[in-house]
C-alpha cells in the first residue's frame, strides 16, 4: 500500500490539528508588541516635535483599537483614512493590524470623481480624516460611516476608552491596507496587502540588504502609497525609529536624516536634484547610511551619481510594485559615483519569477517576456475584481516586458499594459483618454508618454478635434478636476485622425505618437544649436 506524502497526510488530519496550525501564525500585530516588550522606551514614531515610545504608542494603538471596535467594527470590515502624513496614520494601520481589519489608504491627490469611486468600492464602516482634507470628504457625499476627524475630535475618542491589548483575532491572511492603482479601464483598483505580505516585504529587505537596514527610516512619500507604508510598518516591526514628514519638504527630510542611522533614505524620481542642491547647502549628513533612491531608470544617470557621491552610499536599481513590494528585481545596487548606462536588475530572495509568452510557456534567455511572478509578498488580489485577467496558473503577471541575460540579470525592455511612470506614480492613458473622449468637442484622444529630465516621464494627449476652435489650453481645462493633477497632459498636439497609426486590427500604435515627439524634440534641439 502507498504511503501519503505529509502534506496530504495533513489534510487528512494525520497531524497538524488547529492548535499547531495556529502556532505557526505570526501578524504584523504580534510583531509589533513584541517590539513593545523589547524596546518599550525607545522612540517609534517622530515628527516634528512630537514624539511617541513604542510603549506610548501601544498605548494609543490599543485606545484606538477599543474605538474602532466599538463602532461594530470587525475582522475583515474595511476603514478609510483620508489624511497627510502624521502619526495617526501609523496608529490606525497597528490597530487594523491587531483587530484584522483593512485600512483603505485614500489618495488625497486624485479627483473628486475618482475618490468617490474608491470609498464607495472599499464600503468603509468608518472614516478617519485630518482637518485638512474634511471639507473635501464632506464634498463628496459618499457613505463613509461615522466620521472620526483627527485632532481634538481623535483625542477625545481615545481618552474615553481604556488601554488594554486586544484579543488576538487577526490572521496572516487578513488584508492590512488598500493601497489604489491605476486602473486600465481608467478608474483606480484597490490593491490588498495582507499582514502575511508585509512581513514578507519587511524580511526580503533584511535579506537582500536594500530597504531595511538601519535604525530610522523617513516617510515623507504619501502614506497612501507603498514606499512610505511598506518601509514604515517594517521598521515599527523591528523596533526602529519612523520619522514622519509631511509632504516633500526638502528641508525637514535632510534635516530629519541628519545624525540619524538610516537605512534607506528615499528620494524619488523628479526630487533628486532639490535633494542634492539641500544637502549641499545645508550640509546635513546621515551618521550612516545604507542605500538611497529607487527607480533608477527615470533619474538622469548624472545625478544619480552626483547624489551617491555627496552622501557617500549606493542608488538602488529598483524594479517593484505596490503588488508585489519592492521585488521582484530591487537587489542590486549602482555604486556610488558610477554613471551606469545599462541598469540589469537583480532577482530578490524569496520569490520565483517566470517570463513568458502570450500563451504562457517560457521564452529562452535573451528573448523578450512578460514577468509572471510568485512569492509570499505578493498581494492578495484587487478589491472586487475578478482575479483570472492577472492570475494565470499559479502565477501573478505582472505586465512588463524583461530579457534575461546570461548572467541571470534582467533588462527591463517595456510594459505590455501601456503605462506612464511620472515622478513614482503610475498613470494610465485610459484615465485621461475616458475623459476627454467624453467631450462632444473631441472626436479622438490618446496619450503617450514622453521622457522628461524631471519626472521620468510625463503624458502629452494626441487630439482630434470634432470642434476646430478647440486650444490645447482648453482640453487640458476638460480634464482638470476630473483627473488628479499629476495626470494632467503636460503637452497637446491637435492632428488628423488619419494621422493617427493604426494596426491592421485598428489599435493606436502609441510607440509611433512617441517616435513623433522624440523627432520634434530632435529638430527643436537642432534649431537651438
Amino acid at each position: 500500500m502507498a504511503t501519503q506524502s505529509p502534506v496530504t497526510a495533513a489534510t487528512h488530519g494525520a497531524f497538524g490539528g488547529p492548535l499547531a496550525q495556529a502556532a505557526g501564525l505570526l501578524t504584523v500585530g504580534a510583531l509589533f508588541r513584541a517590539q513593545v516588550i523589547r524596546s518599550r522606551d525607545e522612540i517609534a514614531l517622530q515628527q516634528g516635535g512630537q514624539r511617541l515610545t513604542y510603549g506610548e504608542l501601544n498605548a494609543r494603538v490599543n485606545r484606538l483599537a477599543a474605538v474602532i471596535a466599538a463602532h461594530g467594527v470587525v475582522r475583515g470590515d474595511r476603514v478609510a483614512i483620508f489624511s497627510e502624513n502624521r502619526l495617526e496614520y501609523a496608529e490606525l494601520q497597528l490597530a487594523a493590524a491587531k483587530l484584522g481589519v483593512i485600512v483603505a489608504c485614500q489618495n488625497w491627490r486624485l479627483a473628486p470623481e475618482e475618490l468617490v469611486h474608491c470609498l464607495t468600492l472599499v464600503e468603509p464602516r468608518m472614516t478617519f480624516v485630518s482637518e485638512r482634507h474634511a471639507v473635501m470628504l464632506a464634498s463628496l457625499g459618499c457613505d463613509c460611516g461615522p466620521v472620526i476627524v483627527l485632532g481634538e475630535a481623535y483625542e477625545r475618542a481615545l481618552a474615553r476608552t481604556a488601554e488594554r491589548e486586544p484579543p488576538e483575532v487577526a490572521h496572516p491572511e487578513d488584508g492590512l491596507v488598500i493601497l489604489y492603482t491605476s486602473g486600465t479601464t481608467g478608474l483606480p483598483k484597490g490593491a490588498v496587502i495582507s499582514q502575511r505580505a508585509m512581513i514578507a516585504r519587511r524580511l526580503i529587505g533584511e535579506i537582500d540588504g536594500t530597504f531595511a537596514q538601519g535604525k530610522s527610516f523617513i516617510a515623507w512619500a504619501p502614506m497612501f502609497h507603498m514606499v512610505s507604508t511598506d518601509n514604515m510598518l517594517a521598521m515599527l516591526m523591528r523596533g526602529g525609529k519612523v520619522i514622519i514628514v509631511d509632504g516633500f519638504d526638502v528641508e525637514a527630510i535632510v534635516a530629519g536624516a541628519a545624525g540619524e542611522e538610516v537605512g534607506w533614505l528615499q528620494v524619488m524620481p523628479g526630487t533628486v536634484e532639490q535633494v542634492i542642491a539641500e544637502l549641499k547647502r545645508s550640509g546635513a549628513r546621515p551618521k550612516s547610511l545604507g542605500s538611497v533612491g529607487c527607480m533608477a531608470d527615470l533619474v538622469p544617470r548624472q545625478q544619480i551619481a552626483e547624489l551617491t557621491e555627496i552622501l557617500q552610499a549606493p542608488y538602488i536599481n529598483s524594479f517593484g510594485s505596490t503588488e508585489t513590494g519592492s521585488p521582484p528585481a530591487s537587489k542590486n545596487l549602482i555604486p556610488i559615483g558610477v554613471v551606469q548606462e545599462r541598469l540589469p536588475k537583480e532577482q530578490n530572495s524569496l520569490c520565483d519569477i517566470r517570463l513568458v509568452d502570450p500563451d504562457d510557456d517560457d521564452v529562452p534567455d535573451g528573448e523578450p517576456g512578460e514577468l509572471a511572478f510568485r512569492g509570499p509578498t505578493l498581494f492578495s488580489g484587487y478589491w472586487k475584481v475578478p482575479e483570472a485577467k492577472d492570475f494565470q496558473n499559479g502565477w501573478f503577471h505582472m505586465g512588463d516586458v524583461f530579457v534575461r541575460n546570461p548572467d541571470r540579470t534582467l533588462e527591463f525592455v517595456d510594459r505590455r499594459k501601456y503605462l506612464i511612470k511620472s515622478g513614482g506614480e503610475n498613470i494610465y492613458p485610459a484615465e485621461i483618454e475616458r475623459v476627454l473622449l467624453a467631450s462632444a468637442r473631441v472626436a479622438e484622444a490618446v496619450v503617450v508618454r514622453r521622457a522628461d529630465t524631471r519626472w521620468g516621464e510625463v503624458p502629452v494627449a494626441f487630439v482630434v478635434r470634432n470642434d476646430p476652435t478647440l486650444t490645447a489650453e482648453e482640453v487640458v481645462a476638460l480634464c482638470r478636476g476630473k483627473i488628479a493633477g499629476y495626470k494632467l497632459p503636460k503637452a497637446v498636439r491637435f492632428v488628423a485622425d488619419a494621422e493617427l497609426p493604426r494596426s491592421t486590427t485598428g489599435k493606436i500604435k502609441r510607440h509611433e505618437l512617441e517616435d513623433v515627439l522624440k523627432s520634434d524634440e530632435a529638430k527643436a534641439g537642432r534649431a537651438a544649436e
